[in-house]
């Protein structure tokens, strides 16, 4: 997602550290996208959003047709959307999701209209004649309202209704938390993308253009109307769907991958800033071959990379990124980094969610850390191919001031939409630098990054279960304790240590990890006399090494490499 975090220790506005310290430590929880605001208890309405119910299972969505014009007078949308699917079992009744502030106007299966009731967001079409397993068909569903109006895109959901510098219109939607049935009726759960992707024809005021998601398919005028299409051809989450309506001009450059095949780089502006755009968005072929090097050939090619420039700061809209970032350096301009890096953030986040998030999807709101936490760590990994290992190390550690540490950063399994803690960005990325470390053999490292979305999950959705699986099996660790301790649990793993004088400079180094997992086994490297250093192994059992010590302050514990807390007794 993007980035505007909101931790669970402090609100969610903030930006940079003590008057560095205490900024840093602020900023880091601003910016991390769209997480949805702390829950209250559970209601029905997050059960029937978040719950695999059989009125759910009992279908695959294959493709989506949506069309919809945009009234930018009223703020309205009116049209339809065709839901393509696949009977995976015998179908009486079917649920889709449409906000219930909407109108439905009609739903029709092979041309007759069927009867439906709606419960808060949730809409159950019964079938006069059950669908057979094994069925390929269509519902049509046509509807219109006024869409739900974004206070504070992205960190709300909804449509934002702007007018540019020279007074004209400009539109865009952003609905990652909120969902994509705030304004378009689908299946609205993580666990069901459309297999063949989706077309989108949008009717706009004339003299506007809509850019959406995907391949321009072309325009077509008729009176005072536009119309745009667009297809995008992979499977896609429902929440990436996005429109964004406005005085733009088109340019286009090539990225040539490391095999010789190019990919189309498509830029959409506002027309005043075209010499920008042009300027900045230069970051994005260097920028390509990293991730290219370190995570496999960009995931969506025949749809093209796209940046689409907004009002809002940015989110990771699928083959459609939306960029706000104002053509400036770090976050608006802050140097998001805390250590003197300058490049765009929002271009090298929001483009990591193409692998993360877009490509390699969490099949539920409780393993939103997939996206955000890997994403976070391809910043790093950004940092790591320019500016070299400690530089990377530095940017990587510089985040741990914004971990609240409250709650845990995977959500719960309950079947409600719910996601975890928005430390998942910072913390989700420290821990994956705490697995390398422990992985203990780069080359095998970068293996199973890449394989992690290149070939193992690339197109597909999963969970942490799966992804831990993976890394084991690859890495030939067990390494669930310690994703475990990290995704599952508020607290990192701490190591409870004693030093005690045996005699002139010879010390009993007495150390443990305490953990909420059992079984944690973590190494740990100490600094001794003489800038000696030496990786120990510990875990949850008291163990004790006698070191060499000119003075009991010169033992050092490395925590650069791996993210704990450290406790003197």
């Amino acid at each position: 997602m993007l980035v505007y975090n909101r931790s669970d220790s402090f609100s969610p506005m903030s930006i940079k550290i003590c008057l560095f310290l205490c900024l840093s430590f602020i900023s880091a929880n601003n910016l991390f996208s769209q997480l949805l605001e702390p829950k209250k208890p559970f209601t029905r309405a997050d059960t029937l959003r978040g719950s695999l119910r059989p009125e759910r299972t009992c279908y695959d969505v294959t493709f989506y047709e949506l069309k919809v014009k945009v009234d930018t007078v009223t703020k309205s949308i009116s049209g339809s959307s065709e839901i393509f699917f696949k009977a995976l079992s015998n179908i009486n009744v079917m649920q889709i999701d449409l906000m219930d502030s909407f109108v439905i106007d009609n739903i029709s299966y092979k041309g007759t209209t069927l009867y439906y009731t709606r419960e808060f967001g949730a809409v159950f079409i019964a079938l006069m004649t059950p669908i057979p397993a094994g069925t390929e068909g269509s519902i049509l569903v046509k509807y219109h309202g006024t869409p739900l109006k974004a206070k504070h895109a992205p960190w709300d959901g909804g449509f934002v209704w702007r007018h540019d510098k020279n007074g004209k219109m400009w539109v865009g939607v952003a609905c990652e938390g909120l969902g994509a049935s705030s304004w378009w009726p689908c299946k609205d759960h993580l666990g069901d993308e459309p297999d063949r992707g989706i077309r989108i024809i949008a009717t706009v005021p004339k003299g506007l253009k809509c850019v959406a998601n995907g391949q321009d398919m072309g325009q077509k005028d008729s009176g005072v109307w536009s119309t745009f299409t667009y297809l995008v051809t992979y499977p896609i989450n429902t929440y990436d769907v996005s429109l964004n309506i406005g005085d733009y001009v088109h340019f286009e450059d090539v990225y040539v991958a490391s095999d010789g095949e190019k990919l189309k780089l498509n830029y959409d502006v506002l027309s005043y800033n075209l010499d920008k755009a042009k300027e900045q968005f230069a970051q994005v072929k260097p920028m390509m071959k990293i991730y290219e090097k370190y995570l496999g050939k960009y995931p969506f090619w025949r749809d093209g990379y796209r940046l689409v420039e907004t009002s809002y700061l940015g989110m990771e809209h699928q083959c459609a990124i939306a960029y706000g970032n104002h053509y400036r350096t770090g976050y608006d301009g802050m140097d998001y980094s805390r250590i003197g890096l300058d490049f765009d953030y929002i271009i090298i986040h929001e483009s990591g969610h193409e692998w993360w998030g877009n490509s390699v999807s969490a099949s539920d709101m409780a393993d939103m850390w997939i996206h955000e936490g890997f994403c976070t760590y391809t910043e790093s990994i950004y940092v790591e191919e320019l500016f070299g290992r400690d530089t990377a190390l530095l940017y990587t550690n510089a985040k741990k001031p914004t971990v609240g540490n409250r709650a845990p950063i995977q959500g719960q399994y309950l079947g409600v939409n719910a996601e975890g803690s928005s430390d998942m960005y910072s913390k989700g990325s420290l821990m994956l630098n705490t697995i390398r470390t422990v992985v203990n053999n780069d080359a095998l490292w970068w293996q199973i990054i890449k394989g992690t979305c290149d070939t193992a999950f690339k197109y597909k959705t999963t969970n942490a279960d799966e992804i831990i699986t993976y890394f084991n099996k690859k890495s030939g660790k067990d390494l669930t304790p310690i994703f475990y301790q990290y995704l599952k649990y508020p607290a990192i793993p701490k190591l409870v240590y004693t030093l005690k004088k045996v005699k002139k400079k010879k010390y009993e180094f007495i150390y443990f990890w305490q953990t909420d997992v059992r079984n944690f086994n973590m190494p740990i490297m100490i600094t001794t006399d003489k800038g000696k250093t030496e990786w120990l192994q510990a875990n949850n059992s008291i163990q004790t090494k006698m070191i060499t010590l000119s003075a009991e302050g010169d033992l050092k514990i490395n925590d650069t490499l791996e993210y704990f807390k450290l406790e003197k007794r």
